[in-house]
C-alpha cells in the first residue's frame, strides 16, 4: 500500500471540562429520562465548559498536551489550524486567540468551519501543507463549546451535545511505510439547513427579535440527519477500503465521529466489525462536534489501544453538510 501523504501523527492531546452533566439533570426538568436519552443516543454524560472556559482556552489546553506528547515546544509549531463551529468571537479568528494562549507568535493561525468533520478537514489540509514542503510541525485542533448554543428547553438537541477539545501535531514521516494512505473530504451545501444556527451572522444579524425567538441555538432535522448520516458513513468507509484494498480485519481501529451510538452500531454491524475495533466514547462526552475524533484518538493512544505502525480509519460527517475520511498507518 503506497503512502499518499508522508506525514505522521507526532502527538495528541485532549481536554474535557471538569463539570459533568448527567442525563438525570435533564430528567429533573424536562419530559425525558436517563433511559430515553441512552436508548436514542448512547449518551450518559457530557462535559460542560466553566464560566472562564471557551473554545480557545480548551483548545489551547489540548494543544499543550499534544505538543508535549510530540516532544516539542510551542515555538516548534509553524502552522495552527483550529476546527470549531463555536468560535469565541465573530472577529478575529478563534485560532488567533488560541495562538495567544499558547504564547506562539509569527506563524499562520486560521479557523476551519466544517462542524463535526472539522478535525478531518484540518488533518488533510495540514498534511498536504507538510507534504508540499511549506511546513514541518502543524498543530490541528478541534474545540467546541456547544452547550452555549443549546436551547435548554429543547430535549431533541440539548441532551446530545457536550464541550471539549482534541489536538493533533502532524510532522513529516521518517518512515516511507508510515503516513496517510487515503484522504477524502467533501461537502454538499444543498443540505445546509439540516443542522444550523439561524441567526447571528450577516444573513440574520442579532436583534431583539432573533434573541426572543431563540434563533441563536442549534436547530436540527433529527430524523433526516440520522438517515443521511448512516448512509453516508457506510459509503465513506466502503470507498476508503476499496481505494486502499484493505479488508476491515486489517484495521486496528475505526475512529468515527461520535454523533449517535445507533449510527455507529449501524455501520459496525454492516461491516461486521468487532466492537473492540470501533472507538466509542459518546457515553462519556456526548457529541462534541469537531473535538470528538481528537478526543477518541488521544484516548486510544494513551491507553495503548493503538500504537506506531497500526492502521486506523477516521471518518466524520457534519453540518454543511461536510464529510471526511482518513486511513493512516500511525
Amino acid at each position: 500500500m503506497k503512502i499518499k501523504t508522508p506525514v505522521v501523527i507526532r502527538g495528541t492531546g485532549s481536554y474535557a471540562p471538569e463539570d459533568v452533566v448527567t442525563n438525570d439533570f435533564f430528567a429533573s426538568y424536562l419530559d425525558t429520562s436517563d433511559e430515553w436519552i441512552t436508548q436514542r443516543s448512547g449518551i450518559k454524560r457530557r462535559h460542560r465548559a466553566g464560566p472562564k472556559e471557551s473554545s480557545s482556552t480548551m483548545g489551547a489546553e489540548a494543544a499543550r498536551r499534544a505538543i508535549a506528547n510530540a516532544g516539542l515546544s510551542p515555538n516548534d509549531i509553524d502552522l495552527i489550524l483550529l476546527a470549531t463551529a463555536t468560535p469565541d468571537v465573530p472577529i478575529p479568528s478563534t485560532a488567533c486567540l488560541m495562538q495567544h494562549e499558547l504564547g506562539i507568535t509569527n506563524v499562520p493561525a486560521l479557523d476551519l468551519s466544517a462542524a463535526c468533520a472539522g478535525l478531518i478537514y484540518g488533518l488533510i489540509i495540514g498534511g498536504n501543507m507538510i507534504a508540499s514542503g511549506g511546513h514541518e510541525n502543524v498543530l490541528v485542533v478541534g474545540s467546541e463549546t456547544l452547550t452555549r448554543y443549546m436551547d435548554m428547553e429543547d430535549r431533541s438537541t440539548c441532551v446530545l451535545f457536550g464541550d471539549g477539545a482534541g489536538a493533533v501535531v502532524l510532522g513529516r514521516s521518517p518512515d516511507p511505510d508510515r503516513g496517510f494512505l487515503y484522504t477524502h473530504f467533501g461537502a454538499d451545501g444543498s443540505l445546509w439547513r439540516m443542522i444550523w444556527v439561524p441567526a447571528g451572522g450577516s444573513r440574520e444579524p442579532t436583534s431583539m427579535r432573533t434573541v426572543n425567538e431563540k434563533l441563536h441555538y442549534i436547530r436540527m432535522m433529527g430524523r433526516d440527519v440520522f438517515k443521511v448520516v448512516v448512509t453516508k458513513m457506510e459509503q465513506l468507509i466502503d470507498e476508503a477500503l476499496a481505494a486502499t484494498g484493505l479488508h476491515p480485519d486489517q484495521l486496528t481501529l475505526v475512529l468515527p465521529h461520535q454523533s449517535n451510538l445507533r449510527i455507529i452500531e449501524s455501520f459496525r454491524r454492516r461491516l461486521d466489525l468487532p466492537a473492540d475495533k470501533v472507538a466509542v466514547n459518546i457515553h462519556e462526552y456526548g457529541n462534541t462536534s469537531a473535538a470528538s475524533i481528537g478526543l477518541a484518538l488521544d484516548e486510544a493512544r494513551r491507553t495503548g489501544r493503538v500504537k506506531e505502525g497500526d492502521l486506523v480509519l477516521m471518518v466524520a460527517f457534519g453540518a454543511g453538510v461536510t464529510w471526511g475520511t482518513i486511513v493512516a498507518r500511525l
